[in-house]
């Protein structure tokens, strides 16, 4: 019998999932993905105790008694400056990532998280509502860091063959967070008029074990190959990351060949982007995409479900175990929505959860305004919000940002990417700040106003969303450069035969 193994003569025969990858992906998920979740979810449940902080603490500075209309402004501001950080957020990550790396910038960003968490978790010892808007702030900028940084990190550091799986780990990571913030947000756990600051303040946590973690990972090779044109310490990261038996020339390679591609096409401006025909179309299709996301009426429900519940009826003790149920259907359908996004296709999913959401939205708006004659309506409104989230998570949700990347080719897409990431957060911003005013005035008629923008949002994707499921990213811009050529030869024949 041959003493050698046959399995180390064959390239990778190692295994590419090593201990140190899991360590990274776990530093990178729980440090980012998770903070992001976190807080968005977790200002749901005690809004009841931070809106008697902010009347508290308003009297105690002026005097006065604040207003309804001025508490709720005031309460709407505080949970929506958090996307006014992510958007500036949004803005660095790119620039920062390039400088600093991938790693150092997620270390870095965690300052952010401590100021940010430190701020809100000592607002109400201070009796300061400024502190707590303010913390909101910072770690909506360290959340819109985290986002533009984390998927990319994700994405350089996985093997090809898994790619997809950790790549999704983001998202799930996203929507589990939501669901640990509203199940510490409970009533018997975190979410009284003591703790509420610690609720919010264990934010920190997630930058704690990331801090702890990241140190002792490596660089992502691609950045120290493309951007430090680093091929040595490019080697050994790999070597690291895949472990020693595993053959990581064809991977260097592959990182080289897209580096040269990537060269050939040149970057694309803001300006360019919207004044280039061919560019311009696509550019719109992704922002009218994430807008889809964004104004559908899906963060009412993340950030203000429990006191939607308390309006439709069910009793405020109880408010907060729906909001629960919405962080676990969250998590399902995300899962869900995974499985099918190669099988059945992005346009078909976006437009199966707009339409679900559509239906929904009608009969919320139904069963919000009749629960009054109604009470037996209460509890059935739970069906619709459910039901609303879980179309979300089928397309809305995810597709979105799978087809603004796959619209673009190199040069232009992290332009496109940046646009894109701004529009979102900027949508998320008007619904958070204008969704509480809004609904005490019209109340469940709220809802209709999502519908007729779900209903906007599906002709829209019907008639102009192309399909990229099983397409290149060549083939998917030459369509767009075709019916550019297409216009331009029917224009030159229209002003040709009015000549004659």
């Amino acid at each position: 019998m041959s003493s050698t193994d046959p399995l180390r003569e064959m390239p990778n025969a190692g295994k590419s999932i090593t201990k140190l990858l899991c360590l990274e992906t776990a530093a990178i998920v729980v440090g980012s993905s998770f903070q992001f979740g976190y807080n968005t979810g977790v200002i749901n449940a005690p809004q009841a105790y931070i809106k008697e902080f902010l009347n508290e603490t308003y009297y105690q500075r002026y005097q006065t008694q604040i207003t309804s209309s001025t508490l709720t402004l005031l309460w709407s501001f505080a949970v929506a400056i958090i996307a006014i950080g992510g958007m500036l957020g949004s803005l660095i990550a790119a620039p920062m990532s390039q400088k600093f790396g991938r790693k150092k910038s997620l270390l870095l960003n965690n300052i952010l998280a401590f100021i940010g968490a430190g701020l809100m978790g000592f607002s109400k010892l201070a009796s300061s509502y400024g502190m707590l808007i303010a913390g909101r702030f910072v770690i909506g900028l360290n959340n819109g860091i985290n986002m533009g940084i984390a998927p990319m990190y994700l994405t350089e550091i996985s093997p090809v063959k898994y790619r997809g799986i950790l790549g999704t780990l983001n998202q799930l990571g996203v929507v589990s967070a939501i669901l640990l913030s509203q199940v510490l947000g409970l009533n018997w756990v975190l979410g009284t008029d003591e703790l509420w600051p610690l609720l919010l303040g264990l934010t920190a946590v997630f930058a704690v074990f990331q801090t702890c973690t990241l140190p002792f990972c490596p660089e992502s090779p691609r950045y120290l190959l493309v951007y430090k044109d680093d091929e040595e310490e490019s080697r050994k990261a790999l070597v690291k990351l895949r472990g020693k038996d595993y053959d990581i020339t064809e991977e260097i390679d592959s990182m080289k060949e897209e580096y040269e591609e990537e060269q050939k096409e040149r970057s694309v401006g803001i300006i360019e982007i919207f004044t280039t025909s061919y560019l311009r179309k696509p550019m719109i299709i992704a922002i009218v995409m994430q807008l889809s996301q964004q104004l559908s009426g899906i963060n009412a429900v993340f950030y203000y479900s429990t006191p939607l519940f308390i309006a439709a009826g069910i009793p405020e003790e109880y408010s907060a175990l729906p909001t629960v149920g919405v962080g676990v259907v969250n998590v399902v359908m995300t899962l869900v929505s995974l499985s099918l996004i190669e099988r059945a296709g992005r346009r078909l999913l976006h437009l199966t959860g707009l339409a679900g959401m559509f239906v929904c939205a009608v009969v919320l708006t139904i069963t919000l305004t009749l629960q009054v004659d109604a009470d037996w309506l209460s509890w059935f409104s739970l069906v619709p919000v459910l039901l609303f989230v879980a179309s979300f998570q089928i397309g809305p949700g995810s597709i979105p940002w799978f087809i603004t990347a796959e619209l673009f080719t190199q040069g232009p897409r992290p332009t496109a990417i940046s646009i894109a990431g701004l529009v979102n957060w900027l949508g998320n911003f008007t619904i958070a700040l204008a969704y509480p005013p809004l609904n005490e005035l019209i109340g469940g008629f709220t809802f209709a106003i999502f519908a007729g923008l779900l209903a906007l949002f599906w002709i829209f994707t019907y008639l102009r969303v192309p399909e990229t499921k099983g397409r290149t990213i060549n083939e998917i811009t030459a369509q767009f450069r075709s019916a550019v050529d297409e216009y331009d030869d029917n224009k030159k024949f229209y002003n040709s035969s009015t000549k004659l």
